[in-house]
């Protein structure tokens, strides 16, 4: 018997591990890949948005020479909290379905075990399911919704359907790598989101036409040579090899839905305390972007980490 499983070892998931253990409780995190995977899967030269100190988890300072981290050293800081922390983390086994039995204890099945738990933190994070364009041929190989790095697009025809952050990283690098880039966007200006200090040079890239932008652009079809769009009335069609479509992420909800917990299904948003962080179904938690449903611009790891402290509180109480 687990007195608490935490699904999701991202830096919320890490957190709320943290402050339990600051009310003796060790619990057991179930994470699909490892530590941060999400932040793994970042592209390799990723910048964050935040300052090191604002990503930092249970008081462990996150100590960094340049004023915002990187990927790589993100991935190095959650490995040593983990390490001098003796986290318990089941690494590459992935959650299945959450039962709550009629005796209030609780069945987490994976792939690999099934775990009894009295109480149960969802921290799935958003990082694991692209926002589909549900258009033909996004299934293709040559589609992507991640991007990892460019050289292996050198001279190649790539189209990145997108505006924001993630869109304009990679339409930067792939330029710098040598490939051919055309931005597909249907914002009608620049999306406000995209970090300031990469922003000038992006802007500068489009008036040098060393990247091609197109605003108010719809994708409509994706085709093994070629990419179509509209842009109001008119159709164009573009040779392409590869495509990057940057649409977003959101969080499965599945296990949520499944468990029993109230999700508005416009939103993604599920129920839960504001104070405690307890859902519908009592003794199962949620931490972390799954908070917010699709907008997963509203939850961050800078006001996430937080949420273990809240849960910790509530379970130490009745413990």
């Amino acid at each position: 018997m687990e007195h608490m499983v935490i699904i999701g070892a991202g830096p919320c998931g890490l957190a709320s591990a943290l402050a339990l253990h600051q009310k003796d409780i060790d619990p057991l995190i179930i994470e699909k890949g490892n530590v941060v995977e999400a932040i793994y899967r970042y592209p390799t030269h990723q910048t964050f948005f935040s300052s090191s100190d604002k990503l930092e988890i249970g008081n462990i300072p996150f100590i960094n020479e340049k004023p915002k981290p990187v990927r790589k050293d993100a991935l190095t800081y959650y490995r040593e909290v983990a390490k001098r922390n003796n986290l318990r983390i089941n690494a590459f086994e992935k959650v299945i379905k959450i039962n709550k039995l009629a005796d209030e204890h609780i069945v987490v099945e994976t792939n690999k075990h099934s775990y009894v738990a009295k109480n149960v933190i969802i921290a799935t994070g958003y990082y694991g399911q692209p926002q589909l364009l549900n258009i033909p041929g996004e299934t293709l190989p040559k589609v992507s919704h991640y991007f990892k790095e460019a050289h292996p697009f050198y001279n190649q025809n790539v189209v990145v359907i997108g505006g924001k952050n993630s869109a304009v990283d990679a339409a930067i690098e792939l330029e710098r790598a040598g490939a051919n880039v055309t931005v597909l966007y249907r914002g009608s200006d620049y999306s406000p989101s995209v970090k300031p200090w990469i922003l000038p040079e992006f802007t500068s890239l489009v008036r040098r036409e060393a990247i091609s932008l197109q605003f108010n652009a719809h994708v409509t079809e994706i085709a093994p040579s070629t990419v179509s769009y509209k842009i109001g009335d008119e159709k164009y069609k573009i040779e392409n090899d590869f495509v990057f479509a940057m649409t977003g992420y959101m969080p499965d909800i599945t296990l949520l839905h499944e468990a029993g917990v109230k999700v508005d299904m416009k939103t993604g948003r599920p129920t839960f305390d504001e104070q405690t962080f307890e859902t519908n179904i009592e003794n199962i938690y949620v931490a972390g972007v799954v908070i917010s449903g699709f907008n997963g611009n509203e939850t961050f790891i800078e006001n996430g980490r937080y949420h273990g402290e809240h849960i910790a509180k509530h379970i130490s109480k009745h413990k």
